[in-house]
């Protein structure tokens, strides 16, 4: 059983400043759904893949955002119980680390 479904804030640390985005995720009967939401946009999430590994849940997904620029993200992190850390990154650009927690199952 997957521990990716619920709402979670997490922290994107960007060049421009902390970006502070809440993520819901779902169980679909075929994976997963989800959405993140910031003060500036709502925006679907999509390709959602989940596997256990040794460090915990490694989850990857992408999303694209119009606000404070377009850009398409992919997302890679882990799920260590109500903890999530990992990082996305926008084509060549550096990695944007993130972490965060589960605010609601």
């Amino acid at each position: 059983m997957s521990n990716l479904p619920g709402t979670w804030q997490l922290d994107l640390k960007t060049p421009i400043g902390t970006l502070h985005v809440e993520y819901r995720f779902t169980t679909t009967s075929d994976g997963f759904a989800g959405d993140a939401s910031s003060r500036n946009e709502t925006v679907p999430l999509s390709g959602i893949a989940a596997a256990d590994t040794e460090t915990g849940e490694r989850v990857t997904w992408q999303q694209s955002v119009t606000k404070p620029m377009r850009l398409n993200l992919d997302f890679d992190v882990v799920i260590e119980g109500d903890t999530m850390t990992g990082h996305a990154r926008a084509g060549r650009l550096p990695r944007t680390p993130i972490s965060g927690h589960r605010v609601a199952p």
